[in-house]
């Protein structure tokens, strides 16, 4: 089945989403947006399918969100050139081997520019030696038509890694070649033309600041590492492991010296900075010596805390990215009591959805008498 998007739509949906951000800007006098789109096919880096087993065949599938029905793909426009290519050369190489087979009932996909990838296998059944040797056959056969990827076996407490369980993604950003560790598993950005976009976005928003900046949230260094060039320092948190260890590879990686990464939540971390609690990762961290005057948020879905937004708005600049403008609208009912919009941008991660990510910056009041 080929699954076409409907691109002759795509002018009319991304005005649909620039009317639905106006609208819930209103409320906060907010700037025209600037307008970020998104390459109308072959624009995610990440897809996940089951697989269906029919006879001698195999197939991708999805499932109809309404009907439940399953959906056979065999193309998906939605997906990277790279996963497309990755899609068809896999299930031609595994059709006919039953231990590669054998209760494989999940594929998941993670492709980067640099023409790099993962592929994690998902199964219902005990991964073992011979596994392991067959996914070591059909890695070398996919190299042999071209593809650099890294295998991954999953099953129940499993995980089997035959080289890495990652990979280096490199974005160009205003001309300047950075590189992003990417782990299996771990968040990244799905949409990599539009995240260089919101990099470059947030550069020019926080130009000539002074000072350093505190982010929150900030998974694999994504834009800690480009914004870094605008402050004197970074002081960054980030709760999961894997996205710590790749944020510290990124940081060396390109060669940056004035950026430091905590793992705590930003909901321990609000507690640290208002000295209620004290934590043992924090030990030879002097916060009093960070002269922070931004601060930079990209948030979960269920946006900030009340906690965490009464910290935000102790800095005089605020940067929030946001993967959902409504509770963005939220968290600006608070923020707007202290701070002003100065700019807003809507950035088209996920075409031919309703979601949609944004950005603003916000900088506290003038003082009047």
């Amino acid at each position: 089945m080929q699954n076409a998007l409907p691109t002759e739509q795509y002018e009319l949906q991304l005005a649909e989403k620039v009317t639905r951000l106006k609208q819930l800007m209103i409320p906060f006098n907010a700037p025209e947006p600037d307008v970020y789109r998104s390459p109308e096919s072959h624009y995610r880096m990440r897809a996940e399918f089951r697989l269906w087993h029919e006879n001698d065949d195999i197939f991708h599938i999805m499932f109809d969100q309404q009907t439940k029905q399953r959906i056979r793909i065999d193309h998906f426009p939605v997906a990277s050139q790279l996963i497309n290519n990755m899609m068809y050369s896999l299930l031609s190489l595994i059709k006919d081997n039953q231990i590669l087979r054998f209760k494989l009932f999940q594929v998941d996909y993670l492709s980067t520019l640099s023409n790099k990838m993962i592929v994690s296998l998902l199964y219902h059944k005990k991964l073992n030696d011979e596994w392991t040797a067959d996914a070591k056959q059909l890695k070398a056969a996919l190299e042999a038509q071209g593809f650099d990827v890294q295998i991954i076996g999953r099953a129940s407490k499993t995980k089997i890694m035959l080289d890495h369980d990652y990979v280096d993604e490199e974005l160009l950003i205003n001309g300047k070649k950075m590189i992003y560790r990417q782990v299996e598993n771990s968040f990244t950005q799905p949409n990599a033309q539009v995240n260089i976009q919101m990099l470059e976005w947030a550069i020019a928003a926080t130009q000539h600041s002074k000072g350093d900046l505190l982010e929150l949230y900030c998974g694999n260094g994504n834009f800690s590492l480009a914004l870094a060039q605008n402050f004197q320092r970074v002081l960054a948190t980030e709760i999961a492991k894997p996205s710590v260890a790749a944020a510290q590879y990124n940081i060396e990686a390109n060669n940056i010296d004035n950026v430091q990464i905590i793992r705590m939540s930003a909901e321990d971390f609000t507690q640290a900075m208002q000295g209620t609690r004290q934590f043992h990762r924090l030990e030879g961290i002097d916060l009093s010596s960070y002269q922070c005057e931004t601060i930079f948020v990209d948030p979960p879905r269920s946006g900030l805390d009340d906690d965490t937004v009464k910290l935000v708005q102790g800095y005089n600049k605020i940067l929030y990215i946001s993967c959902n403008p409504e509770t963005l609208s939220q968290n600006l009912l608070v923020l707007s009591q202290t701070h002003d919009i100065k700019k807003l941008a809507l950035f088209d991660q996920f075409p031919y959805t309703h979601h949609m990510e944004c950005g603003v910056l916000l900088e506290r009041k003038a003082i009047t008498d």
